[in-house]
């Protein structure tokens, strides 16, 4: 055990962070981007030796939004009270966040299965793509982003398993878990 403790520390303290930002993120807490910040940096070294390179892209990217998103929580147009309120997509907004789903999905896929040796591009871009738009969606507080992490951590969960990452797949089944618990924590108060 210790063994695997000392061979395995960056993903998991990754994971602890991970959890310690999930947490946060259902209770609506802006310090939630903090921690979000750090899991990411860890997860780029996971995912770079796991050869997962649209995860690792991922990684990156919440690095960005975290800092967004801390922003937006704390400073941004829409804060009341300093607090952003939880709000609904429109429809419009719907049809173009599957859009860009879709866009993002095709990029990941052309770059993964053409320019790298990934085995799993279909699924490492599809999980890719959702978690981009699940972020963004949860640096604006749209309710919404529960939904797509649900189908997206439950997409994941296999993948991290195939590829033997056992304290993330263990973290992706909390996750999933957790979203269905977010959604309805997120759903108590008023959403407009």
């Amino acid at each position: 055990m210790q063994n695997y403790i000392q061979n395995n520390w960056v993903e998991i303290s990754g994971a602890i962070l991970s959890l310690i930002y999930l947490y946060l993120s259902i209770k609506q807490k802006a310090s939630l981007w903090i921690f979000g910040l750090m899991s990411s940096v860890l997860y780029v070294v996971v995912f770079i030796q796991s050869k997962l390179y649209a995860d690792m892209s991922l990684q990156f990217y919440y690095v960005f939004i975290s800092i967004y998103g801390w922003i937006n929580w704390k400073f941004g147009r829409e804060v009341v009270e300093n607090e952003l309120p939880v709000k609904r997509l429109s429809r419009k907004m719907i049809l173009i966040l599957i859009g860009i789903t879709i866009l993002i999905y095709g990029a990941y896929f052309v770059l993964l299965n053409y320019f790298t040796d990934s085995k799993v591009p279909k699924f490492d871009s599809l999980i890719g793509a959702l978690s981009v738009v699940a972020t963004w969606m949860l640096a604006r507080k749209y309710i919404e982003n529960w939904l797509v992490w649900i189908v997206a951590d439950g997409l994941a969960i296999g993948l991290f398993v195939y590829k033997e990452l056992y304290p993330t797949a263990i973290l992706f089944i909390v996750y999933t878990v957790m979203s269905v618990v977010g959604y309805r924590q997120w759903s108590k108060p008023t959403v407009r």
